[in-house]
């Protein structure tokens, strides 16, 4: 039974005996269903522990020195630069510079940072490898981030010497939580490795698939910056106290963020007509609320009437019904009349099927660039207050986050462009889409990567897509990267973990828990209403979501993320004294199949 201090939120079994089952089902998320398109055109806690239960009081570690710390704030023991993965330089140190094939390398240690400088005016490089030797404890447990989103495989792990972590790792044993990483805004696409003889650090350099020519400027590659923990002090603090030491620049507005998005009933058979429908449930569940509510209208838009008439006034109907309005943009899409010259090279993807159904811009391009501008600047002149961004990085990359492993890109391809390497190419769009969008226009990043979206973007998709069709996505996908990504949230951004798919194919027992624990992080809660399913206890739950969300004062975290990818136990939010318990999975248990 439930001890005093924890409150269920769940009944054993979802409502009106749905299920959304366990058996082989085809993917249902987002690029699947448009790729399909292009083709055819709570529990006793005894036996878990707590996020902080591997952290020591600060009492009990008080004559205990932490040594299992690794100091990467210092020159490298080891340097290589690569020109292609079968051509290494190993460099050698001469007057504080690392030299070798032409090549230059500067580690600077300064200001609790170590900053490196990139030199080559005759070689084209892709990589930079930096290796600091240490005696690492195996008995670490090691938390690593993602490219982009993440896909549901956020999680403590033992030493793995071949796992990539993308941007930053923490480390937590019996007396703190340490963490390393890069600082946002890194001019290189960088991953981190760790085994017991030391840290790896990559950074790639490459502009597309290939080297980059720099000539005879120097790049500012990356910052590694550290963190060691503090005696007592929880993991998931910790994290957060280090994602704020990363961020390079201010971050901007982090209002609370919350409304209602069609795409999770709609699928992109929307019409202006159900966003108004939608517009007017969302208005009357926040009212009372100072931060008003987003109505966003995802992709189908843009096919034009009958369904969209005119969005500009579309926005303006939104708007009257004191809601903002939101739309999504695919910014780097070709249009089929675009110039064969501005398109990016389709050997970016690995399957022709890709290739042939995702044209996109190439944004190092002046006429592109030209193109994306009036993109964006179009959507904000019709009065859209937010724009969801998406697809960039798949459509410049040619890979999902989960493709990219140890390389964001496949090889053999560049950009018009080869001057810059692809995270100055990412940076320069990101800060054209801001520029074209005005100050006062909200952006949300959707599928683009967090680690340089930090100041340019208000919000950021963290994680994959749920479903309004399959529960297992949403519980794969939404609780993994809601719970390992928090830390992130009003350091770097807004965190959105992504929508309540409110449909009647998903057990309202089950969208009942996500909709509530959304509320309580105070991370941004879009919910897909489709009609037939939101009654009035629906409604309600709603209603008191959104008001929690508006308040800005919830801070629930996750206490069980050392024993779970999907996190049931949650600490209480402000004002609250009792532990939360979530039960995620369907009664005959987690879809192990494809979704």
């Amino acid at each position: 039974m439930l001890k005093q201090s924890q409150v269920e939120l769940t009944t054993e079994e979802p409502a009106n005996g749905q299920d959304s089952g366990s058996q082989p089902r085809a993917s249902l998320s987002r690029r699947s269903f448009l790729s399909s398109a292009a083709a055819a055109t709570m529990l006793s806690t005894t036996a878990t522990r707590p996020a902080f239960a591997r952290v020591q009081t600060a009492t009990e570690v008080a004559s205990v020195d932490i040594s299992s710390f690794i100091d990467v704030v210092r020159v490298p023991d080891h340097a290589f630069v690569y020109a292609g993965l079968e051509s290494r330089a190993d460099l050698v140190p001469t007057a504080g510079v690392w030299r070798g094939k032409g090549i230059a390398l500067r580690t600077v240690a300064a200001d609790d940072a170590l900053t490196i400088y990139l030199s080559s005016p005759t070689v084209a490089p892709t990589h930079i490898h930096l290796r600091w030797s240490a005696k690492v404890d195996p008995s670490l447990l090691v938390l690593g981030d993602h490219w982009e989103r993440s896909y549901g495989d956020l999680e403590w792990r033992h030493l793995i010497p071949e796992r990539v972590m993308p941007w930053y790792f923490a480390t937590t044993e019996p007396h703190a939580c340490h963490v390393y990483g890069v600082k946002t805004g890194a001019r290189s696409l960088c991953f981190w490795q760790l085994d017991g003889e030391g840290v790896s650090l990559w950074l790639n350099v490459s502009n597309g698939g290939s080297g980059v020519h720099l000539g005879n400027r120097e790049l500012l590659a990356a910052k590694v910056v550290a963190r060691k923990g503090q005696a007592g002090e929880d993991a998931p603090s910790a994290i957060r106290s280090f994602c704020k030491q990363m961020c390079s620049k201010p971050s901007l507005s982090l209002a609370p963020i919350y409304g209602t998005n069609d795409w999770y009933y709609a699928y992109g058979k929307n019409t202006a007509g159900q966003i108004l429908r939608d517009t007017e449930l969302v208005a009357s569940l926040s009212k009372g609320n100072t931060v008003r509510p987003f109505s966003v209208i995802d992709a189908g838009w843009e096919n034009g009437p009958p369904a969209f008439p005119d969005m500009a006034k579309l926005a303006a109907k939104i708007r009257g019904k004191q809601v903002r309005p939101g739309i999504w943009v695919r910014p780097l899409k070709a249009e089929a009349n675009t110039p064969a010259h501005l398109l990016l090279p389709a050997a970016r993807f690995a399957s022709i099927a890709d290739q042939r159904g995702n044209p996109a811009v190439d944004p190092t391009h002046p006429e592109a660039q030209a193109f994306i501008r009036a993109r964006i600047q179009q959507v904000a002149e019709w009065g859209y207050d937010l724009i969801k961004h998406d697809f960039s990085t798949y459509d410049l990359l040619g890979q999902w986050g989960f493709q990219m492993g140890a390389s964001p890109t496949l090889p053999g391809w560049s950009l018009q462009d080869t001057s810059k390497t692809n995270a100055e190419v990412i940076l320069d769009l990101y800060s054209l889409i801001r520029d074209a969008a005005g100050t006062k226009t909200v952006i949300l990043g959707c599928n683009t990567i967090g680690h340089l979206t930090q100041g340019i973007f208000e919000a950021q998709r963290t994680g994959d897509d749920t479903s309004g069709k399959l529960w297992e996505r949403t519980r794969r996908m939404g609780v993994n990267t809601l719970a390992y990504r928090l830390p992130q949230h009003k350091t770097f951004f807004v965190n959105d973990a992504d929508c309540v798919g409110l449909t009647t194919a998903i057990p309202w027992e089950l969208n009942k828990q996500w909709l509530d624990l959304i509320a309580r992080t105070g991370t941004a809660l879009f919910i897909s209403p489709q009609p037939e399913a939101i009654g009035q206890e629906q409604k309600d739950a709603i209603q008191q979501a959104f008001a929690r969300v508006a308040s800005g004062a919830v801070s629930a975290n996750p206490a069980d993320w050392f024993d779970s990818t999907v996190p049931e136990l949650w600490s209480p939010t402000v004002g609250e004294r009792t532990q939360l318990r979530y039960r995620w999975c369907e009664p005959n248990g987690a879809n192990a199949f494809t979704v």
